[in-house]
C-alpha cells in the first residue's frame, strides 16, 4: 500500500474484515500519524485500549469539528451531539435520554414488530428474488426514526431519499455535505411545523416540555444526530447479519429457533461487523505527547472503531463470531464515553425483532447473486443483497 492510501486505510475492508494492513498498524503503531491534503497530519488510534482512552478522555480532546475546522456556516455545521463538547453537549443529551431508556422504547416495540411483517408480507407476496437492502434493510430503520421523530406519513419517501447516501464517500464529500445539508434543510422546516402543531413523537414532546429552551435549528440538529445514528447504521446492521447468518445456517437455525439466541448474536455481529467505521473525529485540545507521538493542539486524531473491536488483546479469536463471547459487553461499536451512541437499545432491539422474524418467515432463505460492497464508506455496508428462497 502506497502512501497516499493511508488516510483511507480505516475505511476499508475485504468482505466482513478489515484490510491486513489495518491489522499490521495495529500491531506495529500505538498512534500512526498520517499526512491528508492540505500537509495536514491526522493520528490514527487502532487499539482497544487506546481508543477507548481517546473516546472517554473529553477533557484533552474535543468533538467541536465546526469550531476547530472553522465550519461558520449553519449550512455546513454537520450539528448532532456527536460534534458538541460539555457543557452545550450535556444540556442537549439530558433532554434526549429519557426517550432512550428500554421502558419509553417498549412503546416502539410493537409499531417495529408490524412494520417487520409488513415488509415481510410484501417479500413474500412478489416473491423471489429479492433485494434484501432495498426490500427490508433500509426501510424498517428509516421508518422506525420516521415514528421516533414524528415525520408526517406522507413525507417518509422523501425522508428516507435525502438520507439514504450522506455517508458514502465513493461520490466526494461534496455530495455528503450537500446530503447532510438537504436533510437539515428539512428537518428545521419540519421542526417549524412541529411547534405551531406539535404530534406524538419525539420533536413534539421535546417541544411541550423543553420547547422554551430549544429553538428550532437546535432540535433540527438534534434530530439530524438521531437520523445519522440510527439510519443508516441499522440498514447496514440489518443487511451484514442477515448476509452472515444466510452464510452460516447452523446460527441461522438457532436464532430461528432458540428463543433468546439472538440476543448474543445481535451482540457479537455488533463488534464483528463494526459498521461505524471511525469514531466522530477528536482534536487535540493543547499539546501533547501520546504513546511518544507528539500531537499538536487542534490536530484530528481518529479512532478505528474496527481495529479496536478486532483486537486480538480482547481475546481469541477476534476475526470469528463466536456468540455469547466473555467480552461480549466490551466492543466499541456504539462507541465510549460521554458520546457513546444514545440509540445503541433502540438498534439492538430492531435486529433482535428482525433477524428472527426473517429466517422464521424464510427458512430457506439464501443468496442469490453477486453481493457488492461499500468502498470507502465511513458506514460499512452491501450495497445490495439479492436473496431467493
Amino acid at each position: 500500500m502506497s502512501d497516499t492510501e493511508f488516510p483511507f486505510v480505516q475505511f476499508m475492508r475485504e468482505d466482513f474484515d478489515p484490510v491486513a494492513e489495518l491489522g499490521r498498524i495495529r500491531d506495529e503503531h500505538a498512534v500512526f500519524p498520517m499526512k491528508i491534503p492540505g500537509d495536514q497530519t491526522v493520528h490514527l488510534v487502532t487499539r482497544w485500549e487506546d481508543v477507548r482512552g481517546v473516546l472517554g478522555d473529553h477533557e484533552r480532546f474535543s468533538n467541536d469539528f465546526a469550531g476547530i475546522s472553522g465550519l461558520g456556516s449553519n449550512q455546513e455545521d454537520p450539528g448532532g451531539l456527536g460534534f458538541r463538547d460539555p457543557p452545550e453537549h450535556t444540556r442537549l443529551r439530558k433532554y434526549l435520554t429519557p426517550e432512550f431508556t428500554m421502558r419509553r422504547l417498549r412503546r416502539l416495540e410493537p409499531r417495529i414488530e408490524a412494520m417487520v411483517e409488513e415488509h415481510l408480507d410484501r417479500i413474500e407476496a412478489k416473491g423471489p428474488p429479492a433485494d434484501l437492502v432495498e426490500d427490508f434493510a433500509l426501510p424498517i430503520p428509516s421508518l422506525v426514526v420516521c415514528e421516533l421523530l414524528g415525520v408526517p406519513y406522507e413525507e417518509r419517501a422523501d425522508f428516507v431519499k435525502i438520507s439514504k447516501d450522506r455517508f458514502d464517500l465513493s461520490a466526494g464529500p461534496e455530495a455528503s455535505l450537500q446530503a447532510i445539508n438537504d436533510a437539515m434543510a428539512y428537518l428545521v422546516d419540519l421542526v417549524a411545523r412541529e411547534r405551531r402543531d406539535p404530534g406524538e413523537g419525539l420533536l413534539g414532546q421535546l417541544l411541550r416540555e423543553h420547547g422554551d429552551d430549544l429553538d428550532d435549528r437546535t432540535l433540527a440538529s438534534m434530530s439530524d444526530g438521531l437520523l445519522t445514528g440510527g439510519h443508516d447504521t441499522s440498514t447496514s446492521m440489518l443487511a451484514l447479519g442477515a448476509l452472515w447468518l444466510m452464510r452460516n445456517p447452523e446460527q441461522a437455525a438457532k436464532v430461528r429457533e432458540v428463543d433468546g439466541y439472538v440476543n448474543d448474536v445481535v451482540e457479537e455481529l455488533l463488534r464483528y461487523m463494526t459498521v461505524v467505521q471511525v469514531a466522530f473525529p477528536r482534536f487535540a485540545r493543547e499539546d501533547m505527547e501520546l504513546h511518544g507521538v507528539q500531537i499538536k493542539k487542534g490536530e484530528m486524531v481518529l479512532c478505528s472503531l474496527t481495529g479496536a473491536n478486532r483486537d486480538p488483546s480482547l481475546g481469541p479469536d477476534m476475526n470469528e463470531v463466536r456468540p455469547g463471547r466473555e467480552t461480549a459487553g466490551s466492543h466499541l461499536a456504539f462507541g465510549h464515553g460521554i458520546h457513546r451512541c444514545i440509540g445503541a437499545p433502540l438498534a439492538q432491539m430492531e435486529m433482535r425483532i428482525a433477524f428472527p422474524a426473517l429466517l422464521r418467515r424464510f427458512p430457506g432463505l439464501h443468496v442469490s447473486g453477486e453481493v457488492p460492497f461499500r468502498e470507502l464508506a465511513i458506514v460499512y455496508g452491501v450495497k445490495e443483497l439479492p436473496v431467493a428462497w
